[in-house]
């Protein structure tokens, strides 16, 4: 009897989760592209145009950032799409 009433007790827990994760997922996908794409930006208009070499951190970070933003994102997305269709 305990265990039904505490797995009842957390399914609402579960769904404000899910939620909270739904509102938010915008901001962790677009947030971090946002950034690495102004970071390449400002590295091409500073560093590859005027070709001055100390710009080619912010390359090698926005290359970082985006790509294990891409990496994440895909996996973060099909537990999102997987769990709203159960």
């Amino acid at each position: 009897m305990s265990n039904k009433k505490s797995n009842l007790d957390k399914e609402p827990n579960n769904t404000r989760l899910m939620r909270l994760e739904l509102i938010f997922a915008p901001l962790l996908i677009f947030l971090p592209i946002v950034v690495s794409i102004f970071l390449i930006r400002d590295w091409f208009y500073r560093g590859f145009s005027k070709g001055i070499s100390t710009y080619d951190g912010e390359l090698f970070l926005a290359i970082i950032i985006l790509v294990g933003n891409i990496v994440f994102d895909v996996l973060f997305l099909k537990s999102l799409i997987s769990l709203n269709e159960k």
